[in-house]
């Protein structure tokens, strides 16, 4: 009988190392499974470049141009937006923001204008659009309908 004993071990100390595993067990496999969900979901990629929040105005000093002033908010890097609409408008590169809004690495500050948006004959809605780092996302800041 003494030899049974000491082979087995004592009642009160047998589960202490099966629980301690189950426990690492399930927490490998909620962590495993966050991982796996995270990616295959795609939740990653739902983090996106947020546009930026700055309050815009139009003017119209002659028939045949435009004048877009920054008023107030964020700044708004000049290689992240464009001026779209009415005949042939497609970029920024008329615009004067301190005598140089085509200068890719300036910034946009509030009280900067750009000057000279030719309208043309047309008319038309007038959309200051910024698109995001990479050209995930793009959002329209500002409209004008000429």
């Amino acid at each position: 009988m003494q030899l049974t004993q000491t082979i087995t071990a004592q009642n009160d100390e047998r589960a202490v190392s099966p629980v301690i595993g189950v426990i690492l067990m399930v927490a490998t496999t909620v962590i495993l499974a966050a991982v796996i969900g995270t990616f295959v979901l795609g939740l990653g990629d739902q983090v996106q470049q947020t546009s930026p929040n700055a309050q815009w105005t139009w003017d119209q000093p002659t028939d045949t141009k435009l004048e877009l002033t920054h008023q107030g908010g964020d700044t708004v890097a000049v290689d992240r937006v464009i001026v779209t609409g009415g005949d042939n408008i497609d970029s920024t590169n008329d615009c004067d923001v301190n005598n140089d809004w085509s200068d890719s690495n300036a910034e946009i500050t509030a009280g900067d204008t750009c000057a000279n948006i030719p309208t043309g004959d047309a008319g038309g809605t007038y959309r200051f659009v910024w698109t995001a780092d990479g050209g995930g996302s793009s959002s329209t800041l500002s409209t004008y309908d000429a």
